[in-house]
């Protein structure tokens, strides 16, 4: 690890609250590292307003970020300073095999998001495979809640502001193109995060979708799989306290393993 590098935080955000909250959230876990955070806050879309705040930043690591997300791990710049060495993005959950238009869609999937529906003050994990842990190699694409890359990287593969001109998906246009671009990709099983959104399925998304497959087809299979959630296992929590106690190795991999074993429903 590079007891000099620094962060650039890059958040697109039009609510304050939300984000001066995950401002602070990168503030406690940077805290030690040099860091700015760039707030995008009149973004035309989400590719428009990484790719203006790629040209503002001056850290040797970009982070990406969703407003509504929390990460609880002290160690993460020290994590992700000494990955960005080894892989080129890194991302907290994705697929070894991209079939569509959503980084899901394969079922080839690995990695643990915890998702907070605040409606009804519920703390839930939507957990993959988890092996090899902690960073799963292999990568073709990955969701865009956080996403994890070095400067030079961002600055040659960048975000595709034309094609996509919305808010849905740059992340997987940007990882996919990464990818083929010979980019090494991974997925960091072993940071604590919560997410206060599930993503949204609409008209406008399936507008995207059919960008993307139009732009990646001689990429992807012949049949495009439909969108659907997810497969895993979802489990609740009561508080971040017995979340964080329960992120280890072990512990999430049996749950994975048990999940697969289950009875097949009637």
């Amino acid at each position: 690890m590079n007891p000099n590098a620094s962060f650039s935080v890059i958040v697109c955000s039009i609510d304050a609250l939300k984000f001066t909250q995950t401002s602070q959230c990168y503030e406690r876990i940077l805290n030690g590292f040099s860091y700015e955070i760039i707030g995008i806050h009149d973004a035309h879309s989400l590719a428009e307003g990484y790719n203006r705040a790629i040209n503002r930043s001056r850290g040797d690591f970009l982070i990406f970020s969703h407003d509504d997300i929390l990460i609880l791990d002290s160690c993460f710049g020290h994590k992700i300073s000494r990955r960005l060495q080894d892989f080129d993005i890194l991302g907290m959950a994705g697929s070894r095999r991209a079939e569509g238009a959503c980084w899901f869609s394969s079922g080839n999937l690995f990695g643990a998001i915890a998702h907070a529906y605040l409606d009804e003050n519920k703390l839930e994990l939507s957990l993959w495979s988890t092996h090899p842990w902690p960073v799963v190699d292999g990568i073709q694409c990955i969701d865009g809640l956080c996403i994890m890359t070095r400067r030079d990287v961002a600055e040659e593969i960048r975000f595709d502001e034309t094609t996509f001109d919305g808010f849905h998906l740059y992340d997987l246009d940007f990882s996919f193109s990464a990818w083929q671009a010979g980019k090494k990709l991974g997925v960091c099983c072993d940071i604590p995060v919560i997410h206060a959104s599930t993503g949204s399925y609409d008209k406008k998304h399936a507008y995207y979708s059919r960008l993307f497959i139009e732009k990646h087809r001689s990429a992807l299979p012949a049949k495009i799989p439909k969108i659907k959630q997810p497969l895993g296992p979802g489990i609740p929590f009561s508080s971040h306290q017995s979340l964080c106690a329960m992120w280890q190795k072990e512990i999430l991999q049996r749950s994975w393993l048990a999940y697969l074993r289950r009875p097949p429903q009637a």
